[in-house]
């Protein structure tokens, strides 16, 4: 077999072929470089807003480290590298049909481009439990009132020794930012989580990051915050495995029915159609 390419693209955006342990690995240095920068976590439903957005593509695209958060960004980067030498519309159609079917029912098929699913939420986890070793601070931003205090009892709890220096609901509106900036300063965190959802996390870190000196590394987390507080469940690790994590997210919140559709139906077909 031949060796993976260190990165590639999907809809204009760069991934980052890395697997959980290779992204922590890459965090963790960039921290250690001394400079700013930020990491970015695209999912299908990301690239479908890059695709109009063309100032969050760019700032996606300038992130240090862009990692496959979600089982339809390996999908398609199988399905791609599998029709690149291919000019035949027919050849083409049918291996989207056949490697959407291989999702659930041959798994491992969409896991020989990009290496593995890497989630913000467990790259999240996996840098707190390694800031106890090296003393890094840690602030969380955003999610609704309360949820980011939650989160820090319960992460300070599970990594013992775990310094997270505040939290702070906040706002990613323009108008609310100086005070904002202000508790992140004052708390002279190294690392900074942001859980405004893309793209406001992405756009408000592009803007902030030069204006918070402490901060190494900024991470957009989206819901990350919500599931370690318990606010919402993850799907067991057999469904995550499948990639039909969608589907439990469904169950549980039928209002997400617009989005799953999107990070699933729509995605696919996009990828499809540019593929044509």
């Amino acid at each position: 077999m031949s060796e993976k390419a260190e990165q590639i693209e999907i809809l204009k955006v760069r991934f980052d072929n890395v697997t959980n342990q290779e992204a922590l690995e890459k965090a963790l240095d960039l921290i250690k470089t001394g400079k700013q920068t930020y990491i970015t976590t695209p999912n299908p439903e990301i690239l479908l807003e890059a695709e109009n957005n063309h100032g969050f593509r760019e700032v996606l695209n300038n992130s240090a480290l862009n990692i496959p958060d979600g089982i339809g960004i390996l999908w398609a980067s199988k399905y791609l590298d599998a029709t690149k030498n291919s000019k035949s519309k027919p050849i083409k159609f049918a291996k989207w049909l056949g490697s959407i079917l291989a999702v659930p029912f041959h798994p491992s098929y969409i896991r020989t481009v990009l290496k593995e699913r890497v989630t913000g939420i467990d790259l999240m986890e996996n840098l707190c439990k390694e800031s106890v070793k090296y003393g890094y601070r840690i602030f969380l931003l955003g999610a609704k009132e309360g949820t980011a205090e939650l989160t820090k009892e319960i992460l300070e709890k599970r990594y013992n020794g775990l310094n997270i220096v505040g939290t702070f609901s906040g706002s990613p509106k323009i108008e609310d930012e100086p005070p904002i900036l202000e508790k992140i300063n004052t708390a002279t965190p190294d690392i900074l989580f942001v859980a405004y959802g893309a793209p406001n996390q992405e756009l408000w870190i592009a803007r902030n990051l030069a204006k918070m000196p402490p901060v190494k590394l900024a991470i957009g987390i989206g819901g990350a915050f919500n599931f370690i507080a318990g606010i919402r469940k993850r799907a067991p690790k057999w469904m995550q495995n499948l990639g039909i994590e969608w589907m439990y997210r469904l169950i549980q919140e039928p209002s997400r029915i617009k989005r799953i559709y999107n990070a699933t139906i729509k995605f696919s077909t996009k990828v499809l159609k540019k593929n044509l």
